[in-house]
């Protein structure tokens, strides 16, 4: 039986969080599906960064001791929540490839010995294993694939470091996090988590699963804006023993007595590089401010909710237009449903931006619809349901406007 727009709107005024979707300044007409590549803009964000610039404005350089200067271990504190993890073990910091960079140099350099070998997967976002074979080009260490859909253990031999996604960004498909972290330690390596598309998605224990090491970022679930700084975990018992690689200033134990030698800080912070922008920060901050009253049980029920309802609208269209649902069932899935046209998925996401309805497309043939549940109603997943059958069902993904190809798709 269909689902009723009734039904879909009775779930709303059950929904525990809907009040937090009136924190966000969403365009009129539009139904973002897209969180998982870039978050909605919380309406506190325009006066946080406004204050900044006023700051900027009457204070100068004077704003750099007035919270500026230590904002990435203050956001850090405000996300360490969020990932399980506790206070002084988050930085906010740079951005995800930078900190991989970073903390591939510093569990290396501490000399695991007859290990080398870094091993990032395949099929992960390619930033990963770029800058792992980068690191890998200039250190002389080893770097190896481990094959989409692989054994891990049969590739551990020799592997100093992993790095790998909790949640694969194609597939949405969730790692166990607590039985993967175990499997790595309990071969003599260390791992690398990349939480970019499950931080702010759904409740992650980063202490409780026994993780040392993990890089995000905030512009996604976490809605910190375009080019919002990504974060650095590293477990308070694990925070003292080395150099990372990119020893800037700011992560010096005295950055200010401008001495000629580094000595990292004893803390988080050595993880630090350069000067940040205080006005990404502020935009941040204004969004992790907010995420301090979320109930991430409740988050991530809304979440399997949300997806399910939007393939059980469509799975007669999916099954009559030969697209493949490739979603993973609920206990192995993050914040998104996937969907693969080899040949019309472009377009489909084109005709449907063009109804107002925002998802977002990947080569070859996928089709990613992120359910972010703080600026989503379920009547909104039911409407966009709704646009899907119809570019389907009049043809209007055939229309040759929507198969021209832009710059970023």
């Amino acid at each position: 039986m269909p689902v009723s727009l009734d039904s879909v709107r009775e779930r709303d005024r059950q929904d525990p969080l809907a009040d937090f979707k009136s924190h966000f300044a969403l365009p009129e007409g539009v139904l973002y599906l897209d969180g998982n590549s870039l978050g909605a803009q919380p309406k506190a964000a325009k006066q946080a960064v406004g204050e900044t610039l006023d700051q900027w404005r009457d204070q100068l350089i004077k704003g750099w001791n007035q919270g500026w200067f230590d904002a990435p271990e203050r956001l850090g504190n405000l996300l360490a929540p969020v990932i399980g993890a506790q206070r002084g073990e988050v930085s906010v910091t740079d951005n995800i490839t930078l900190n991989i960079f970073k903390l591939l140099g510093y569990i290396l350099g501490q000399g695991k010995e007859g290990r080398q070998a870094v091993l990032s997967e395949g099929g992960n976002f390619p930033t990963d294993g770029y800058i792992a074979q980068g690191y890998c080009r200039v250190s002389g260490a080893e770097h190896r694939f481990l094959p989409e859909g692989g054994n891990l253990a049969e590739h551990l031999d020799g592997v100093a470091v992993v790095v790998l996604s909790q949640v694969n960004y194609r597939t949405g498909k969730l790692r166990d996090m607590a039985t993967t972290t175990k499997l790595v330690h309990d071969h003599g390596a260390e791992i690398i988590w990349d939480l970019a598309h499950s931080a702010g998605a759904l409740p992650i224990d980063l202490n409780g699963c026994g993780a040392r090491y993990a890089v995000g970022c905030t512009y996604k679930y976490l809605n910190g804006g375009p080019g919002a700084p990504a974060f650095l975990y590293v477990h308070s018992d694990h925070q003292d023993k080395g150099w990372q690689p990119l020893s800037g200033w700011h992560g010096h134990a005295s950055p200010f007595a401008f001495e000629a030698d580094y000595t990292p800080a004893g803390d988080i912070s050595r993880f630090r590089t350069g000067t940040h922008s205080a006005l990404a920060y502020a935009a941040l901050e204004a969004s992790l401010d907010l995420w301090s009253e979320v109930d991430m049980q409740a988050l991530r029920a809304k979440s399997l909710a949300m997806s399910d309802l939007f393939r059980e609208c469509l799975s007669d269209i999916f099954t009559t237009h030969h697209i493949d649902d490739i979603t993973p069932s609920a206990s192995e899935r993050g914040s998104q449903v996937s969907l693969v046209d080899s040949q019309n998925g472009y377009a489909i996401v084109q005709a449907l931006i063009a109804r107002g309805v925002i998802g977002d497309y990947r080569e070859p043939g996928l089709m990613r619809f992120g359910f972010t549940p703080l600026c989503l109603s379920f009547e909104d997943v039911w409407q966009a349901a709704q646009h899907f059958r119809e570019v389907m069902e009049n043809g209007e993904y055939q229309d040759p406007q929507f198969h021209v190809r832009g710059a970023v798709t």
